[in-house]
Parts: C-alpha cells; structure tokens; sequence
C-alpha cells in the first residue's frame, strides 16, 4: 500500500525540477539498471509490481521500450492470470439455490418405485408425508426409477420427441471481452436439424430488442408451432405478442430446469 502512496508523490515531485536535473536523474536511474541486469538475472518482484506494470501496459503505448526487468510477454502473461483471478473470483461458488434432497429420501423414493411399480408420484409424495418426510412432488417425480416412466405418452421426453419438426428454442449467453465486460448473444435454434436459424450480440439486452430479433430470425419463412423457452424476465410483454403474432405457442419450462430444453442448452 505504501508503494502507490509513494509513486504519486515522485511524480509530482519529478514535474516541479527543472529539465536539466531530469536528465541527470534519468542518467543515473539507467545507469543503475544496467548494473542490476549486469548482477541479478532474476529480480524479485511483489505481487503490487507485477499489478503495476499490468496497469501500464493498458494505459502507456511505449511501456515495452522502458521495460528493462523482464520480457513484455511476462508482462502480458501478469495480466492475464489477473483475467483469470477476476473471473474465478465472479463466478464463485455461492450458498443460494435449492436445497438438496437428502440421499436417503432418494434411495426410499426408488425402492419404493421398485417395490410398487403402480404407484406414480402422488401416491409415493403421499407416503412420504405419512412419515415425515416433506418433498415436493415434482422432486419426487425426478428421483423415480426411469423405468417406471418410460413409454409414458405425457411425459416432457415424449413431447419433445413427438414434436421435434416443429420446435424452435430461444436463449441467451454470455461472453466476457478482454476489458472485463459481458456481452450477451441471443440465439435461436430450430430442434429439427439442430440448425441455427440466428444470432446477435448485444451488450445490455432489452424486451423489445428481443422481440427484434425473433421478427428477424423468420423474416424469410414460416415459424413452427411451439416455442419452448425459460422463464427469463427478459421474454417481457413484447416478445410475447410478437411470439403470438408469428403463430408461435410459447411453452415455458420448469423454473430452474435447463434439461427441459437439452438442445439450446
């Protein structure tokens, strides 16, 4: 911390000497270096050092010809492990989201799946209940045995098989730049083929930007017929009345389930 107290208060220092004694002073600092480099192959530099010329890299064009104590590669090398930090440090893992279900209530839920293959979910969700155990019904219609499911003509596997011609998915991701920002790419893909039928970038994203872009991405031919998507609030009032306007049935997801929608994921 003292370093950049220091740093500030030799610049305006250095502005108040006359020239002269600036180049006396630039002499004898280069004179210096070279005797450094002449003793010392590798100079031990601080973590503020490294943060320093990573700063100066960015904000000064002739940093590389002033750099005497290591290879400008090192110094883009600082700066990227910095990137990396940063990010690392963003994406952090944090304690929000669901609950976990605990793995004893699973194993029960599939042995008694295994034991009664007649019950569905309600039947089980209310067996659980009677013992104490309080789980949603959706839960525990995920942690069933994948048998006593198949083949069932109601289930999410079914609908999207069964309608995989006419279906067309929408989502956004994010791409972070070089300079720390977030730019947001929305894109649209038709299941039949797994085609990508359009894309745009943009930094921060509105409702009716995204209304445009599914005008656009059938300007030239006719929609299908559903249109599964999450529950974002960025698919606001606009979206879905040009949604409607195309012809295209919206059917939203369950919240926090990306496997609902596998191909656009």
């Amino acid at each position: 911390m003292i370093c950049w107290l220091i740093v500030p208060i030799r610049l305006v220092v250095a502005g108040l000497k006359s020239r002269r004694n600036l180049l006396q002073e630039n002499l004898a600092l280069r004179h210096q270096l070279l005797i450094l480099r002449r003793s010392s192959n590798r100079p031990r530099l601080t973590p503020i050092d490294r943060a320093l010329w990573a700063w100066l890299s960015r904000v000064w064009d002739g940093w590389k010809t002033r750099l005497c104590l290591v290879q400008p590669s090192t110094v883009i090398r600082w700066h990227r492990a910095g990137f990396r930090l940063f990010w690392r440090w963003k994406s952090r893992p944090r304690k929000t989201g669901r609950k976990t279900t605990a793995p004893a209530s699973i194993d029960l839920i599939r042995e008694m799946n295994r034991a009664s293959p007649l019950w569905g979910a309600p039947r089980i969700h209310g067996e659980l209940l009677k013992l104490g155990i309080t789980l949603a019904q959706r839960t525990v219609a995920n942690y069933m045995v994948p048998r006593a499911l198949r083949g069932s003509p109601h289930n999410w596997k079914a609908f999207l098989r069964n309608h995989c011609g006419s279906l067309v998915s929408v989502d956004f991701l994010t791409v972070p730049t070089v300079n720390f920002k977030v730019l947001n790419i929305i894109l649209v893909l038709s299941h039949h083929r797994r085609r990508m039928l359009h894309f745009n970038v943009v930094e921060s994203p509105s409702a009716v930007w995204t209304a445009q872009q599914l005008r656009e991405a059938f300007a030239f031919t006719l929609p299908p017929k559903y249109l599964p998507r999450d529950r974002d609030g960025i698919y606001g009032l606009e979206f879905q009345n040009r949604a409607q306007a195309l012809g295209l049935e919206e059917v939203r997801i369950a919240p926090r389930s990306p496997w609902l929608s596998p191909y656009i994921e």
